[in-house]
Formats: C-alpha cells, sequence, structure tokens
C-alpha cells in the first residue's frame, strides 16, 4: 500500500511547483522531500518526476496519484467532519485567512464570541491578500478564508472551495481635510492632479482603483504604495496623497479625511470561503455565525435616523468626518 505521508508530499509538490516551495509549506528540509519522493518512485516502481532544467515535472503517472490524492484527503475530510459533528461540543483547531479591514473590524467581536461560546475551540489567523488566501485555502494551508471582491472584478475561483456572500461595504474616495490639502481638492476630478497611495500590483484593490480613475479620464500618479491601509491612510490625512478606502477601515476609528462617494457608488463584496468537503463542520459554521453576527453589528453602527425617523446610512457614524457627499 502506498504511503499516504508521500502522497501528499507529491500533490504539494504539483501545487507549488517546486521542491523549495513544497518544503517549506510544509516545513521540511528540501533535501527530506527529494528523499520522500524518492522513496514513492521505489515503492510505485514507475518514473515520477522529470528534471525540467533547474525544476522537476511531474510524469502522467504522477498526475493520476496526484488526482488520487486530492480525492483521498477529501475523504479524510468528510470523515473528520462527521466525527467532529457526532460530538457535543465543537472543539478542535481552525486556521483562517483575513483581509486587513476584516482583521481590524469583524474579526475581534467574532472571535469574542467564540473564544466565550466555544472555549475547546482553537482559531489561528493570518493577514492574507484574498486571492492568495483562496489558494491557499484549497490547498489545505487554512481551513476558512474572509475574502474581498471588488465589482467588475470576479475573486479567483477554485474548483472545491464552497463560497457564501457575508455583506458588502462601499468603496470610498478620501480627501485630505481642506487644512492639509496642497490645493482645493472637492471631487475625483480635482484629485486627478494629487499623489495616490494604493496597494501593490497584482491586487484587486489596486487594479479596481486604476481602473475607476482612467473611467473618470485620468491616470493616477501612483507614488506611495503600501497593503498597509492604516499607512494609507496617513499619507492621506497628513495632505501627502489620495486615495480609494473600503468603507469598512473606518469602524471605530475617527479620521480627518474628507470622505466623497466616487461615480456609480461601486461597492465591495465580503465573503467567506472553504473547502466542500468540510461543509457540515461545527467550527466552520459556528465561525460563520459569528461574523455574520459582528457584520450584523457593523451595519447597524452605520445607520443613523434621518428626522422622520427612518434609517440612513452614514460614515459619521462609524466615527467617520461627517464630511460626506458625492463625488462629481
Amino acid at each position: 500500500m502506498l504511503d499516504v505521508r508521500k502522497l501528499v508530499l507529491l500533490r504539494e509538490l504539483a501545487i507549488r511547483g517546486t521542491i523549495a516551495a513544497a518544503a517549506e509549506a510544509l516545513s521540511f528540509s528540501p533535501s527530506a522531500v527529494s528523499q520522500q519522493l524518492s522513496a514513492l518512485e521505489r515503492e510505485t516502481g514507475v518514473e515520477l518526476l522529470r528534471k525540467a532544467g533547474r525544476r522537476v515535472q511531474l510524469t502522467p503517472q504522477a498526475e493520476v496519484l496526484v488526482a488520487a490524492t486530492a480525492e483521498l484527503l477529501d475523504t479524510l475530510e468528510r470523515a473528520d467532519v462527521a466525527m467532529q459533528a457526532s460530538l457535543g461540543e465543537v472543539t478542535g483547531t481552525i486556521r483562517v485567512a483575513v483581509f486587513q479591514s476584516a482583521a481590524l473590524t469583524l474579526m475581534p467581536a467574532a472571535l469574542r464570541a467564540m473564544t466565550e461560546a466555544h472555549p475547546g475551540l482553537r482559531i489561528e489567523m493570518a493577514q492574507q491578500e484574498p486571492g492568495q488566501a483562496l489558494s491557499d485555502t484549497w490547498a489545505r494551508e487554512f481551513d476558512v478564508v474572509l475574502g474581498e471582491e471588488y465589482p467588475a472584478h470576479s475573486a479567483p475561483w477554485l474548483s472545491g472551495l464552497e463560497r457564501h456572500d457575508l455583506t458588502s461595504d462601499a468603496v470610498q474616495l478620501a480627501l485630505p481635510a481642506e487644512a492639509e490639502s496642497p490645493h482645493p481638492l472637492a471631487s475625483l476630478d480635482d484629485a486627478r492632479t494629487m499623489p495616490w497611495v494604493m496597494e501593490p500590483l497584482g491586487t484587486a484593490s489596486r487594479h479596481f482603483a486604476e481602473q475607476l480613475c482612467r473611467v473618470a479620464g485620468f491616470e493616477p500618479d501612483v507614488r506611495y504604495e503600501t497593503a498597509d491601509l492604516q499607512t494609507q491612510i496617513r499619507l492621506i490625512e497628513t495632505g501627502n496623497a489620495v486615495g480609494f478606502m473600503p468603507e469598512l477601515v473606518w469602524s471605530g476609528r475617527p479620521t480627518t479625511c474628507r470622505i466623497l462617494t466616487p461615480p456609480g457608488a461601486p461597492r465591495r463584496t465580503i465573503f467567506t470561503a472553504h473547502r466542500a468537503s468540510a461543509s457540515g463542520s461545527p467550527a466552520i459554521a459556528a465561525l460563520r455565525g459569528a461574523l455574520e453576527a459582528s457584520a450584523a453589528a457593523w451595519r447597524a453602527s452605520t445607520m443613523v435616523p434621518d428626522a422622520a425617523g427612518a434609517s440612513t446610512r452614514a460614515s459619521a457614524a462609524a466615527g467617520v468626518s461627517p464630511q460626506v457627499s458625492d463625488a462629481l
């Protein structure tokens, strides 16, 4: 019978592309991975890897084993989910990948609720770029991903992942306060003359922001590039830049920024995803419920009653400067 641990190494090699990357993902040394794969070749009696320059290439026989290993891991995960569901309490460990604004706003309340309701469950969280996080969840590095999707920019989709939309938030143009602005700024068109701060190239938010500027008729002068939204906000508050910010980032954070609604009032979708083989997991279901409650509380905090008693959304309710208007 084939060794499952060696098959998992072969699958990791197929996913990561190099022995070094597979070794890093599994916390092994490259030499240990090479030895185990050589042992698997001896066990099967067929060639599984061929040299292709400095890399290795899987043979058709190796691809057969990789596909079978994926099915085997799905079966084992379904068995584990069924066993966990038979217990009277939610226990174990789940690994969650999140993006920054969700880590700041949605996760703290959800983690607190999970600790109180399910003390036997350990939750490990890591901040990760959403596109990479989806790939890593598919590859079994994480169990749940809290992801984002911008308008006209679909998030990567991988077979075997199950997605559930959680909430949405507005994408807003953040401008410096009038006292900090180097010259008058009142619209997206005015912002064409300013330096911009954006996330790194290749991210969904960067692509969306650049496209929004191009539709408005200009190429943004991106002088500052950082994935840290708190750094972006400070650059804007101090008059050094302008940028697009998701509404979620303002929760509980006062700011001197002026917040404008861009043309079309774009909104970002926030969702959770996990492997389909983990459907029915009590831990994942509990976390999903806690995130739904956290998202509902956030939405309620951004709604303020108008003069007639109806509720309307206002960024000022989340601690943001009340200077909110439509970008012309």
